[in-house]
């Protein structure tokens, strides 16, 4: 069996439920096609016979067909690297390719784990139909769709304004030549005059001057960051540089962006198949009839024979279910592959099975290459052997372009783009010749899409018929915007700054060493402006949230004219801004040549950090230190240096030392790994907008979290509530609404006073749980920041159980109490009931080996929805291991 219990049940349970649905569909297809063999696509690419399609193999089946086809017509081309951009009606998938299909093992579809080979696609809501938003501050983009019914709003059905309608408005579709199939009788073509009044109307309500087509052309500016913060997921974040790949574009809305998603990537060329708009489709004829198999070893990378044994066995059953197929023994050939990581890591990576040398050399290649580092010394692990038998499909030969005449344009347009009117000629795809090149500005339409040569781009038909696009003129270094807030860039720098957060978060989970950070994700990465105010946090450890700012401010305080360029610190004091002693926090200064800029930071729950007992999660602790190492702002590295040696003798040192350094110390160094991936971001940033434009835009996102939670407690009303522990000890919350209904004061007055046990909630922990009660209320996507708190006064008194003095033990106050404070809120304003109250801690270990998990519980209901049952809930997010 393989390993991961979890996802291995989750995927049972899919495929117990979809294969009987898919059987009956299968069935009916089949009677109607008598005596035609029928293959299906399945999710990892492969073609199988219908009898054998299975519903766990059937949930990316379509996506996976648009890679296939994305690389066989891209490789016919002679691109052998490519970015695939697959942009239809509901949402963008993207893909990376680079000599072989890359396939994820487990993955998340819809909230649930799946244990079975897929392509790796990911998948952001920005479609031809997702809907636009102003909400009074910015502009945003989905994640909604209008679907096919009403579908955008020149559709005809009276539906809302879409990316699709915004690519009307600037000119970029043509209603003339888009499909006329709209309408009650199905003939009629797109409806732009809906779409102009629609866009007159909004523009009425955002009345900052701006015409409709540049409000327009705002909107598409938007998606096309969100598409292009998806690309970068499966790439930049992975280590591979895109500009020297090729962007290949299908689907029926990507020609549409593929100019302007490339120049957000610094890309330079683009590639469209001529069957772009249902290459998806397409590529399941191109694609080969595979079956693969898996095998869990968890062995020492040693004995390759053993290895080659395995493999020959999964080779040999995969080969007779081919066989069995009506596959022809000679069409079959085996690709063999060993999965291997570090010990004591959890991130496995593919190489070809064969000698152990060359088996190392390539994963310490592609180890250095997605994560910067190496770890010498530690032994690699064979997590597992599979092998993919496949017979191949058979070579479809593209025919050369018989048209070698130019193709005139059919009529002149006008284009809006880059914030002007553009004349510009309108092509049909079917009249072009071979060799022809078109200079954008220019729109080439076809049945099923339409392609936009953005200034700059020159398009080139191929002797194959294939439209490749290449920028002709160099891209401007830096973009010229002015400090000034515009809806437009307001969305643009609070994706981007919550991009560079997330970042940080995928390099400390892939680096880090421990279960608690890689596996069950208990993390959280975050930016700060030059004052240590919080910019964004990805979306990771709400308890995390608030606190972190306060830990940033104390190593400004602690080190004011003493830092210096490569210095990063930790520190995990609950007094400082701290959790609790295990959440230790990492912080790096973002210098320029003379100051500092910026600072960001990690916070991780280390499995051990000392204390009375194994995982630093005493029940029965008094004082602090019986929890584990107290760090209070420690230079972790000194320009560029990472202090082991006196890092080792802090943490080894006191009454009650951590039990595996270096365990702490590798996950130290993720963390100083995941900080400097957010240095390296925030200055390319800067080297991109400039630095007034960064610095301008980090308040604006404060002063749109500000006013997004002022407006929410205008529909407040005070309210008070007064919640009882099982200790005896009890959290008393007021909250008084300002007369302004713009304000509001949460006072905890009334609160035990300091507990001699360990449910003491350190100040930081407090505020980390208004910051999400507030953030919770606020129905938009805003960015968890600083901003969210400005409105709130806050008040909790000194030497409560919510402030208290140290030596003070804290260990529950961070994952018992905090939960229970926000229930005293959500009870003072009368909003939701009573969650689980607790994080369902559950720990032990020994002096070798620690464990510590939280379990998954409750949350309340409220008005008008019921509550939600075996979920983590408020102030923990982390993820069930196996």
């Amino acid at each position: 069996p393989l390993m991961k219990l979890v996802g291995r049940g989750d995927t049972t349970v899919v495929d117990a439920y979809l294969s009987p649905i898919l059987r009956r569909y299968v069935e009916q297809v089949a009677a109607e096609l008598e005596g035609v063999r029928l293959l299906f696509m399945q999710s990892n690419g492969g073609l199988t016979d219908a009898r054998r399609f299975q519903g766990k193999d059937a949930i990316l089946s379509g996506p996976a067909g648009g890679i296939v086809g994305a690389v066989r017509t891209s490789l016919a081309a002679g691109f052998e690297r490519i970015i695939g951009f697959d942009m239809g009606g509901t949402s963008t998938d993207v893909s990376h390719y680079a000599g072989e299909f890359e396939r994820e093992f487990e993955t998340r579809v819809a909230g649930v784990r799946m244990r079975a080979p897929m392509m790796s696609i990911h998948s952001v809501a920005a479609g031809g139909g997702s809907i636009l938003h102003f909400d009074g501050a910015r502009y945003r983009v989905g994640p909604d769709s209008a679907g096919a019914n009403p579908g955008p709003a020149c559709y005809r059905r009276g539906g809302p304004l879409t990316v699709t309608d915004a690519n009307l408005m600037l000119g970029k579709i043509q209603p003339k030549y888009f499909p006329q199939v709209f309408g009650e009788d199905g003939k009629d073509e797109l409806d732009a005059e809906s779409v102009r009044q629609k866009f007159s109307t909004l523009t009425k309500a955002i009345g900052d001057g701006r015409s409709r087509e540049q409000v327009a052309e705002g909107f598409v500016q938007i998606a096309v960051g969100n598409m292009a913060n998806a690309i970068k997921h499966i790439s930049v974040q992975r280590g591979h540089d895109v500009t020297g790949y090729t962007l290949c574009c299908f689907g029926g809305a990507a020609g549409q962006h593929a100019c302007l998603v490339a120049d957000a990537l610094a890309m330079t060329r683009v590639f469209i198949h001529p069957y772009a708009g249902v290459l998806s489709a397409y590529g399941m004829g191109l694609a080969d009839q595979s079956a693969m198999r898996e095998q869990a070893l968890e062995s020492k990378l040693q004995d390759e024979a053993a290895l080659q044994d395995a493999a020959d066995k999964l080779a040999s059953d995969a080969r007779d279910s081919l066989i069995a197929q009506g596959v022809a023994p000679q069409r079959v050939r085996v690709l063999r592959r060993a999965h291997l990581k570090y010990e004591g890591t959890d991130t496995a990576l593919m190489v070809a099975l064969g000698p152990v040398a060359d088996m190392v050399n390539e994963f310490e290649a592609a180890y250095r290459k997605q994560f910067s580092f190496l770890m010498p010394g530690k032994p690699l692990i064979v997590e597992a052997v599979s092998v993919e038998v496949i017979a191949s499909g058979g070579v479809h030969e593209e025919q050369e372009l018989d048209r070698k005449k130019p193709g005139k344009p059919v009529e002149g347009i006008r284009v809006f783009t880059g914030g002007k009117w553009h004349a510009a000629p309108l092509y049909r795809r079917e009249d072009l010749g071979a060799g022809q090149r078109i200079d954008g500005p220019a729109v080439i339409a076809e049945a099923h899409a339409t392609t936009v040569v953005e200034p700059e781009w020159r398009a080139t038909v191929t002797p194959l018929n294939h439209l490749v696009l290449d920028r002709v003129q160099s891209r401007r270094a830096q973009t010229a915007i002015g400090t000034q807030v515009d809806p437009v860039m307001l969305e643009i720098f609070n994706s981007l700054y919550m991009s560079i957060a997330e970042q940080m978060g995928l390099r400390l989970q892939n680096t880090a060493y421990s279960v608690n950070i890689k596996e069950r994700l208990d993390f959280s990465c975050a930016l700060f402006d030059a004052e240590g105010s919080l910019i964004a946090n990805a979306p990771h450890m709400p308890v995390h949230l608030g606190s972190m700012g306060e830990s940033v401010k104390t190593v400004i305080r602690l080190n004011a004219g003493n830092m210096r360029p490569g210095n990063v610190y930790v520190l995990n004091a609950p007094y400082n801004g701290g959790t609790h002693l295990p959440d230790v926090t990492v912080i790096t200064p973002v210098f320029d040549s003379r100051q500092i800029l910026f600072y960001v930071g990690s916070r991780g729950h280390h499995a051990d950090i000392g204390g009375i007992t194994p995982g630093s999660m005493p029940p029965e602790s008094k004082a602090v230190e019986e929890e584990g190492v107290l760090i209070d702002n420690f230079l972790l590295v000194e320009q560029g240096r990472f202090r082991e040696k006196e890092t080792v003798a802090l943490l080894t040192s006191g009454k009650y030392p951590v039990r595996n350094v270096e365990q702490n110390i590798a996950d130290l160094r993720a963390q100083v790994a995941a900080n400097e991936k957010g240095v390296q971001e925030l200055r390319r940033m800067v080297e991109h907008f400039g630095l007034e434009v960064v610095r301008a835009y980090m308040r604006h996102v404060q002063d749109n979290a500000e006013e997004s939670v002022r407006r929410v407690i205008g529909v407040l009303k005070d309210g008070e509530f007064d919640l009882p522990l099982d200790n005896g000890a009890r959290i008393r919350a007021r909250i008084h609404i300002g007369e302004d209904r713009r304000s509001a004061r949460i006072d905890f007055s009334g609160t035990s006073a300091q507990l001699p046990d360990n449910f003491n909630a350190p100040a930081a922990v407090c505020m980390a749980a208004v910051l999400y009660v507030f953030r919770t209320l606020v129905e938009d996507d805003i960015p968890l920041n600083a901003g969210c708190l400005k409105p709130l006064e806050v008040l909790i008194p000194e030497g409560c159980m919510l402030r208290p003095r140290y030596p003070a033990a804290v260990v529950a106050g961070n994952v018992e109490t905090s939960q229970c404070i926000t229930d005293a809120l959500y009870g003072a304003l009368g909003v939701l009931a009573a969650s689980q109250g607790t994080m369902n801690n559950f720990t032990f270990g020994n002096e070798r080996y620690q464990y510590y998990e939280t379990l998954a519980g409750g949350s309340g209901a409220g008005p008008g929805f019921d509550g939600a049952d075996v979920v983590q809930t408020h102030m923990t997010n982390s993820r069930l291991t196996d």
